[in-house]
């Protein structure tokens, strides 16, 4: 019985063993193949890694194979950012004014800080800055993972001399190019200065916020003293935890409002929760106890703050705030360009960055800025808008009528002088330089007859269709004063009239020819950086409904004064630095934008304009001032927009250009006499000028058709050449007198019977039934021809002459 329990006990352990070898077996293969792929993993990554430094590497060294290493010499003034006060100039290098700086910055050495506060700063800041040697390569790495994943948020990666090479010397724009530049920066750096300057320089310059009278402030010592009304050696464990928690957002965790009042407990709560994580990181790092962490952190420390004090009045004005934002304008071009960025690829993020760098740069660099402003001329026009812009007001809106002047040197673009509104103390904005309005008739010129007549389509008599007419889609189009004369009407008698149904005529026949609906902003406006706008494609274009700045519609006018060439209005000259080495200098970019001939020919049309003294009483009125002004051969147009919102009026010598535009602050009515207000206070302006410096007028010196001008001898009646011809089996002969007509090319094409631009079947055959009766086969007798301007339009000058520029519409139609 035992034996046979012994032999069934022996075929059951026999059957078991076999299958624990397998599950051993099966075991042991897979922590084999687990190895194995491990072993591959780490070879695979080691290669790759290899792989990728190799690659990086190489990368690297493409994206600064730019960049010069600088010299300790030139790394200190760069990142030390030393403030030297900078100057504004006039042109002949008088004193405008010494450049605010936006930041309140005493500068103090580094045993003049409290080594709280340089403790609270690494601790918070830069963990790793007694060790590393300018980069922390793992932060690096983790940083651009997670910009280029969006995996982690944001987990930084600058160190402490980093952020000083960002602040100091490159931009916040998050390029490659830019964070290669930063790192090896950073190593220089490392490499020429201790750890204990790095952090009091950094100290030195960043930005901490407001101080109790609403400044912005930079460096410790206006922090300490603007906070807490103390050295920056003498704070408190609790006040170094505050200041050192500024930098990463200075105007959130700042306790001061701008007014330099004390933010509510919501908002001031932000800063305490960030003083708290100071102190914190500060424990943490072993750089205070826990005693004085808990000491510090419960310690009530708003009863420290400063109480508000008056804030700082800016008794600057609208010079130098156009000088300056000029400035700032050039330097960021240039520092955009080193930085080898296409500007047009920046954001407004990035835009904002550089424009800031810019302005930093200006405030502290000790820079000279010259500008092209005539000291003499720039007080007579002050002088001149206070004694004179009461002429403008009219009781029609509420506050003053504003005005916008801007004098421009037509050979340069140089801007001599201007005036930016009636009184800077109840608005700020530059009417000459920055508020864009509509441009109203003014634009007529530069849009419509100088490209019609550069292409070779009109003279300076062709006739245009003035009859009753809509746009396409069906809505009347209308003269100031008329719903049309019902004739065809001369370019040059249009111009003078300032007539909106022929120059519409005109522009439509324009676009059809040259087979684009945007053919003058292609090819003739956007030459003269008129700015980019849909617009200027619709139907009500040409009658001045798009918007446009004095300087740029002046600029306009001073092309066709310089012959047709467009130079860039510019007010800055050039910026120097402290050492007089030339930072930016301008240099001229003429544009040929019309023909010579082009040019002269409207300069001779828009004499016509004041000379008739339909639009405006200028001509009379400078006379009237001053006989001297009979001397000065004055062209100009006229311009007004919808319900009298804005008038607008500009001339020009064969020198200068001066442009004017009035009107309220916000679009409203003024008075229907508002072109003839501008126009006496532009004539008293004009004389003012004139009176302190009448070299710059060219007194003598005339507009005169260029040799090139074709001077076709037209039929009055057509303005197209004298001669009979057929049409629709009739015989006719254009009727004279025969009179002169100017082109820039190709001269006047044969006479037909449809001569003109815009008109029906039915406007041609009242037009030529007025003076002739055609029979079939024969040629008809003529009446007396019509002159250059219908005499009926005549009798009713003196009524209708007010305003005649105004666009019926200032709507957008497309």
């Amino acid at each position: 019985m035992d034996n046979q329990n012994n032999s069934h006990e022996k075929g059951q352990h026999s059957n078991k063993v076999p299958e624990k070898k397998k599950i051993f077996l099966f075991i042991n293969v897979v922590i084999r193949v687990l190895q194995s792929l491990f072993v591959f993993a780490v070879v695979i990554l080691l290669l790759g890694g290899a792989l990728g430094l190799g690659i990086g590497m190489g990368y690297f060294a493409f994206l600064v194979e730019d960049t010069q290493p600088p010299t300790k010499e030139e790394l200190q003034t760069e990142i030390s950012d030393i403030t030297e006060v900078s100057k504004m100039t006039y042109s002949d290098g008088t004193n405008i004014a010494m450049i605010k700086s936006d930041l309140v910055r005493t500068r103090v050495d580094g045993e003049h800080i409290s080594p709280l506060l340089k403790k609270a700063i690494i601790s918070t800041e830069d963990e790793y800055f007694e060790e590393h040697k300018g980069v922390v390569p793992k932060a690096v790495i983790r940083a651009l993972v997670s910009d280029a994943t969006g995996i982690g948020g944001s987990s930084g990666g600058s160190t402490l001399t980093q952020q000083l090479v960002k602040q100091q010397i490159l931009t916040d724009e998050t390029t490659f190019k830019r964070k290669a530049n930063e790192i090896l920066l950073a190593y220089h750096i490392e490499k020429y200065f201790s750890k204990d300057e790095i952090v009091t320089t950094y100290l030195n310059v960043s930005p901490f916020g407001r101080n109790n009278k609403g400044e912005n402030i930079a460096g410790v010592e206006e922090a300490a003293k603007g906070l807490f009304g103390k050295s920056a050696n003498d704070l408190t464990l609790p006040q170094a935890a505050f200041i050192a928690g500024l930098p990463q957002s200075p105007i959130i965790y700042t306790p001061y409002s701008n007014t330099g009042a004390l933010k509510d407990d919501e908002n001031m709560s932000y800063g305490m929760k960030r003083k708290d994580f100071v102190l914190f990181s500060m424990y943490r790092e072993k750089a205070i106890t826990k005693e004085e962490y808990e000491a510090a952190k419960s310690y009530d420390l708003k009863q420290d703050f400063q109480p508000q004090q008056e804030s700082n009045q800016n008794t600057e004005g609208y010079l130098y705030y156009a000088v300056l934002e000029q400035a700032v304008k050039e330097i960021m071009d240039i520092n955009i360009e080193k930085a080898g960025v296409k500007k047009e690829t920046l954001d407004t993020i990035g835009l904002s960055q550089y424009e800031e760098q810019a302005r930093k740069e200006i405030q502290n660099r000790g820079y000279t800025i010259q500008s092209t402003i005539d000291q003499t001329v720039y007080d007579t026009m002050q002088n001149a808008v206070a004694n004179y812009g009461y002429m403008l007001d009219d009781g029609y809106g509420a506050g003053l009528v504003e005005t916008g002047n801007v004098l421009m040197d037509n050979k340069t673009g140089k801007i001599i002088g201007f005036v930016a509104g009636r009184d800077y103390n109840v608005s700020q904005s530059n009417h000459a330089l920055d508020t864009v309005r509509q441009v109203g008739s003014t634009i007529k010129p530069i849009s419509v007859y100088g490209p019609a007549i550069d292409q070779g389509m009109i003279g300076s008599e062709s006739r245009l269709a003035n009859y009753p007419t809509t746009y396409t889609s069906g809505r009347e189009l209308a003269n100031a004063t008329n719903s049309g004369t019902n004739t065809f009407d001369t370019v040059r008698h249009s111009l003078e009239w300032s007539y909106n149904i022929p120059v519409y005529h005109l522009n439509q026949a324009m676009k059809a020819r040259m087979g684009d609906d945007n053919f003058s902003y292609n090819n003739y406006l956007s030459k003269m950086n008129y700015p980019a706008n849909d617009a200027w494609a619709y139907e009500s274009a040409p009658l001045g409904s798009v918007e446009a700045t004095v300087l740029t519609q002046t600029n306009g006018f001073q092309t066709l004064a310089n012959k047709g060439q467009y130079q860039k209005g510019y007010m800055i000259e050039k910026i120097t630095d402290n050492s007089g080495k030339v930072i930016y200098e301008h240099k001229e970019a003429p544009v040929q934008v019309y023909s010579e001939a082009t040019a002269s020919i409207m300069n001779d049309l828009m004499r016509s304009v004041l000379d008739s003294k339909i639009t405006t009483p200028f001509k009379n009125m400078s006379i009237g001032l001053n006989p001297a002004f009979a001397n000065v051969d004055w062209v100009g147009k006229t311009g007004t927009t919808d319900d009298y919102k804005d008038a607008w009026l500009v001339v020009s010598t064969p020198t200068i250009t001066l442009g004017s535009w009035t009107g309220y602050d916000i679009p409203t009515a003024m008075s229907p006499n508002s072109g003839d207000q501008n126009s006496t206070y532009l004539a008293n302006l004009a004389n003012a000028i004139f009176a302190v410096r009448p070299d710059l007028f060219g007194v003598g010196e005339k507009f005169t058709l260029s040799n090139d001008v074709i001077k076709s001898t037209v039929s009055s009646f057509t303005g197209e050449k004298p001669g009979t011809f057929t049409y629709n089996g009739g015989t006719y002969t254009a009727p004279g007198p025969n009179i002169e007509s100017f082109y820039a090319k190709d001269g006047a094409p044969k006479g037909q019977y449809k001569f003109g631009f815009g008109g029906t079947d039915a406007n041609y055959s009242a037009y030529w039934g007025r003076y002739t009766r055609p029979t079939n086969n024969t040629t008809p007798s003529s009446t007396t021809a019509p002159s250059s301007s219908d005499k009926k339009d005549e009798k009713k000058k003196d009524e209708d002459k007010k305003d005649n520029d105004t666009p019926t519409s200032s709507g957008n139609n497309n």
